[in-house]
């Protein structure tokens, strides 16, 4: 294998690429930390890895190693996007993604609308990773998905989600006859409802929710109570805590219907 050192012009390469503009121009992205860049590099096509002798002699098993680079620590610091630098940076190649129609017909899928913190889209997508969301569309102007803070926050799941930025409104014509459902502070008992397996469920922007253009597409408002009823509590739930409980209970219905 040939070994590489890193220079500083790809130091000041790989530094650029925390900006979304420079990510779009090159079309590629970074990932950080050891599980997530082996949770990641079988799955995109790997540009380069860059890490420290010592992790490359703790890990060096993979056929992407032909790629490495070598960087010491004030290096990798010099590259990070970390508060503390990682042993080892990837750079990937963003995938072109492509929609399976009857995929998105005949699944539940997630519809993000103007979700702005890096660490709540990276744990919503975590959370359709686990329980089997394979489509989530998000509203041109929620959080950058291969932003740093939500690829760490995914914890490799962003390998396994397809994620789509498109136009929502238009996303819902081009479906009409699919269900939509999304959460508000004025809906019915989520507990209470029949809920299918199929369809499209919103979630929408932490401080403001659901934006009212796209609250008219929706056919079911559900409401997470509060326990006991009646009682002060906090105001709202977290939009990532919504979505794993709403999700998981969209799951618990599938199975006991069976």
């Amino acid at each position: 294998m040939e070994v590489k050192s890193v220079t500083n012009n790809l130091i000041k390469y790989v530094a650029s690429l925390s900006r979304k503009k420079q990510r779009e121009e090159e079309n590629c992205f970074v990932v950080e930390g050891t599980k997530c860049v082996r949770d990641t590099w079988e799955y995109f096509n790997c540009r380069m890895i860059i890490a420290t002798r010592t992790w490359y002699e703790q890990n060096g098993h993979s056929g992407h190693l032909n790629k490495i680079t070598f960087a010491n620590s004030q290096q990798m610091q010099r590259m990070s996007q970390l508060s503390t630098a990682s042993d080892v940076i990837a750079v990937y190649d963003i995938p072109e993604r492509k929609i399976d129609e009857n995929i998105v017909k005949t699944s539940l899928n997630v519809v993000l609308d103007n979700i702005q913190d890096p660490g709540n889209l990276g744990t919503i997508l975590r959370i359709c990773d686990w329980f089997g969301i394979h489509n989530v569309f998000c509203s041109k102007n929620t959080v950058d998905v291969y932003n740093h803070k939500v690829i760490q926050a995914t914890m490799g799941a962003i390998s396994r989600v397809n994620v789509t930025y498109c136009d929502l409104e238009q996303l819902f014509t081009e479906y009409p006859d699919m269900p939509v459902y999304g959460t508000f502070l004025d809906g019915k008992n989520i507990y209470k409802t029949d809920l299918k397996n199929v369809g499209f469920l919103i979630f929408g922007n932490e401080g403001r929710g659901i934006s009212p253009k796209l609250a008219k597409y929706v056919d079911s408002r559900l409401l997470i109570p509060s326990f006991p009823a009646g009682e002060a509590t906090s105001e709202s739930l977290n939009v990532g805590m919504a979505a794993a409980i709403t999700i998981s209970e969209f799951r618990r219905q599938q199975i006991t219907k069976k």
